[in-house]
């Protein structure tokens, strides 16, 4: 009988994670129970993105309290910029720069979609929010996507919403925003 106890004991954390509501991106479970930056490194897709924040030393900032909405574009939508560009951002001496763009897609606060789609209700088809980098985003929803806009007129598809975490959400986006 206590053999079985200690059976038990060994697979509860796995059947504790089982039991959560999780998200697949990137060919990887997100947990919520687990901060931003803990589900985006096993994401296939956002290798780009968890590099850059490791770059602009963004990542105990993702890992505190929070919450935070983050609009996190894939690789495939950090492939669409110049060549070149990613590369560039990722130097040392452009930290400041790479701090800026990546701050550009964090919203403070918890945007699930439903909330997204009732400001944009109540905007009268469009609603605009503060990132935390300072300057605005406008959101839009189209053939039952939400669009996210940046300040140079890019317009990102959410792909995959309400990926729940422990200090916020994110939302997956198919292009990289630039303030």
């Amino acid at each position: 009988m206590p053999v079985l106890a200690i059976a038990m004991l060994a697979v509860s954390p796995v059947i504790t994670n089982a039991q959560e509501k999780t998200v697949m991106v990137g060919g990887a479970p997100m947990y919520p129970s687990k901060n931003i930056v803990e589900n985006a490194v096993n994401s296939k897709d956002h290798t780009t993105l968890v590099a850059a924040v490791k770059a602009a030393g963004l990542v105990e900032t993702l890992q505190s309290a929070g919450p935070f909405t983050v609009f996190a574009p894939t690789n495939k939508a950090f492939d669409m910029l110049p060549k070149g560009a990613v590369d560039n951002l990722l130097k040392p001496e452009n930290k400041a720069m790479l701090t800026s763009v990546l701050t550009y897609h964090v919203v403070p606060g918890n945007w699930s979609a439903a909330d997204l789609k009732k400001v944009i209700k109540d905007g009268g088809g469009k609603a605009m929010a503060k990132t935390v980098q300072g300057e605005e985003l406008t959101f839009m929803e189209k053939g039952g996507y939400i669009w996210v806009k940046d300040t140079k007129g890019t317009v990102a598809k959410i792909t995959i919403s309400n990926v729940n975490q422990k200090n916020g959400v994110i939302h997956v986006i198919d292009h990289v925003l630039m303030p």
